[in-house]
């Protein structure tokens, strides 16, 4: 059970395989963290979105999972405005404003 809640039938193959991989971290609150905003936004993120999105889904789940929470600070190598998106997706509860 991968706990997405999203069809990838209307998804590029790119975009499913994101979200396949967003879904299959290794580490549970990470799969959460990164499943969940790719089931809101795989979607809609553009090509520069996705090449963000696809360099981060290289980095650790440590890391990351530290990066959303807050619980460590994000190496300007790694802060970028998707990031940001990801950090306030969580924080309002899913929503971005």
């Amino acid at each position: 059970m991968t706990g997405t809640t999203r069809s990838s039938a209307d998804l590029s193959e790119r975009r499913r395989r994101l979200l396949f991989r967003s879904w299959h971290r290794g580490i549970r609150e990470t799969d959460l963290l990164l499943g969940r905003f790719a089931d809101a936004h795989i979607g809609d993120m553009t090509d520069g979105d996705l090449d963000e999105y696809e360099r981060l889904l290289d980095v650790p789940d440590h890391d990351i999972y530290g990066w959303v929470t807050g619980e460590i600070a994000i190496p300007t190598s790694h802060h970028t405005g998707l990031l940001d998106r990801i950090r306030t997706f969580h924080a309002t509860s899913g929503e971005i404003r």
